[in-house]
């Protein structure tokens, strides 16, 4: 017995856990790795809490978060009204194109890159949210399809809908009619 012990108190014993031990050089422990996971988003939260604990006083902070939200309302409205000056003054309109026509190309590199880090992001968050209500909507494809199976062979005209089975009461009640007293008072007014 004391040989046994000697073993299992090299391996697990004092405290420690040599196999525990040499499995985490390899891998990450699971449950470290959560904790530690879980304290950096505390901190980011701490972060982003005390970024907007204190409430902005100053004027220009307030113009400065205006100016933020202002460029996609304006670039909206902007194409609208592109829209209705080509309507209204197709003429005016398209001197505006042949003076857009003149831009030069890299200038329109520089913004097309400039709208692209601005709108990029929204974007990207749009597409992942999209991506993941696809991939639930996949997932709960095939209880559709055995709920639409199972719809199917309710319907009166599948074959087999109405079949009672091997029980003979159910079979004799789906052939004996039932009591109508409507009918039956129906019948008695025609013969009358």
């Amino acid at each position: 017995m004391g040989l046994i012990q000697s073993i299992f108190g090299l391996a697990f014993g004092n405290g420690q856990n040599l196999v525990r031990e040499t499995v985490e050089v390899f891998r990450e422990n699971a449950e470290a790795g959560a904790a530690r996971a879980s304290e950096v988003q505390v901190q980011a939260m701490e972060q982003l809490g005390a970024e907007f604990a204190a409430p902005r006083q100053s004027g220009f902070d307030r113009f400065v978060d205006g100016l933020n939200r202002l460029p996609r309302p304006a670039m909206a409205l902007g194409i609208l009204g592109l829209f209705v000056a080509a309507m209204a003054d197709p003429v005016w309109f398209a001197a505006r194109m042949q003076g857009l026509a003149l831009t030069p190309e890299p200038l329109w590199w520089l913004l097309g890159v400039i709208v692209s880090f601005y709108f990029g992001a929204r974007h990207q968050i749009k597409t992942q949210n999209f991506q993941r209500e696809i991939a639930a909507t996949v997932a709960r494809a095939p209880a559709v399809v055995e709920n639409i199976k199972a719809l199917r062979a309710l319907r009166a005209d599948s074959p087999g809908a109405a079949d009672p089975g091997p029980d003979a009461r159910v079979a004799l009640a789906a052939v004996s009619p039932e009591a109508n007293p409507a009918l039956e008072d129906w019948k008695a007014l025609r013969r009358a």
